[in-house]
């Protein structure tokens, strides 16, 4: 799984900001994380295509000259888990102008179809939140250290990539949230602020949970306003690991859950639990994108490989698809019809673009 999530330049996971041709002026696209095609629609039922297995959700599109499209989108199955991974030689493209009753099939080849790197169009951050109170210093720490360790190994990209970058803060029963590394792209950074953790970083017995959560989704918050500027298209993801329940009581539950529940859509939130002594329940809902649970230390890095898997996958399946089109009419939209098939599965979604002021020749 290691090898499959590093060989994936992290996602997610995209895309270039067109300062030529007849790109869109820069503004800040959010990602479509409703139900449904995005910008997209069904395609038209002159192709014939079977019942949609997965989902081609378009966040963004834009054409440059002399002749390039480029369609920014995710790829999901129809219960919505992503679908990481994908190829340019699993794509079809479809084309329709005026003087067509159908749609006509583009050679990827000749179009030069290919899947593109989207780091200048996609970032996503993640924040990794760690209970570091008495109880996980005393028995936990070296199986904690090891399980995100290998989250960390997981998640971020062999080399460093603008796209992909993580954080780490830890909470105990102070009403602090505190940094133990700042985001960075840098993976060797990050691992070896986590190989410095030492049993003297705090000798505080109580646990500030509901408030690591508030301040958590807070810095996320922060952080994808920031990553978004200048047209960039952003997502972020909350792991909170702890051992316990909230013992501080500066804040309650309610008012944790509120802050998770209307946290901007593009927030992802995971949690992680260990032992006997969590509240099943309400992890789950602070983690409402995903919990897993840790009986005892041993489970740890299993449950913490399970959710840098889930991580990954959702950066993973965002996609910049481009190709050279040969249409040159530029007094009307053209049709264009993706679809992508994998394995036994395919899915397709239409769209529209403009070939005005198309050429021979493409970027």
């Amino acid at each position: 799984m290691k090898s499959f999530i590093k060989g994936c330049t992290f996602l997610l996971l995209l895309f270039l900001a067109v300062s030529c041709g007849n790109a869109e002026d820069d503004v800040n696209f959010p990602l479509n994380t409703g139900d449904g095609l995005g910008e997209g629609i069904p395609v038209d039922d002159c192709l014939n295509f079977p019942e949609n297995d997965l989902v081609l959700s378009i966040q963004d599109q834009f054409v440059t000259l002399p002749g390039k499209v480029s369609i920014f989108f995710k790829v999901s199955d129809t219960e919505g888990d992503p679908v990481p991974g994908l190829t340019a030689e699993q794509f079809t493209i479809y084309e329709q102008g005026r003087n067509d009753d159908c749609f006509n099939t583009i050679s990827t080849s000749e179009s030069q179809a290919r899947i593109s790197p989207n780091s200048q169009i996609f970032s996503t951050n993640t924040l990794l939140v760690l209970d570091l109170s008495n109880s996980v210093l005393s028995s936990s720490l070296e199986e904690l250290k090891s399980a995100t360790t290998s989250f960390v190994n997981n998640v971020m990209p062999e080399n460093a990539n603008e796209s992909f970058k993580m954080a780490i803060y830890w909470f105990d029963g102070e009403d602090e949230l505190h940094l133990l590394n700042e985001l960075t792209s840098d993976r060797e950074a990050l691992t070896g602020a986590i190989a410095g953790i030492t049993t003297d970083i705090s000798n505080d017995p109580s646990t500030d949970l509901y408030g690591a959560v508030i301040k958590a989704t807070d810095t996320a918050s922060e952080l994808l306003a920031s990553s978004t500027q200048g047209g960039k298209i952003g997502a972020a993801s909350v792991v909170i690991f702890t051992d316990g329940t909230d013992q501080a009581s500066r804040f309650t539950q309610s008012a944790a859950q509120q802050k998770v529940d209307n946290a901007n859509p593009n927030i992802s939130f995971f949690s992680i639990g260990l032992g006997s002594e969590i509240d099943t329940q309400v992890l789950s809902d602070l983690g409402k994108t995903f919990s897993v649970f840790a009986g005892n230390k041993e489970e740890l890095e299993e449950t913490f490989n399970d959710i840098s898997f889930r991580v990954s996958q959702q950066a993973n399946s965002f996609y910049l698809f481009e190709y050279c089109s040969p249409k040159r009419d530029g007094s009307g939209e053209n049709n264009l019809a993706i679809q992508v098939s994998t394995g036994s599965r395919q899915g397709a979604v239409q769209t529209k673009f403009s070939a005005n002021g198309f050429t021979g020749g493409c970027e």
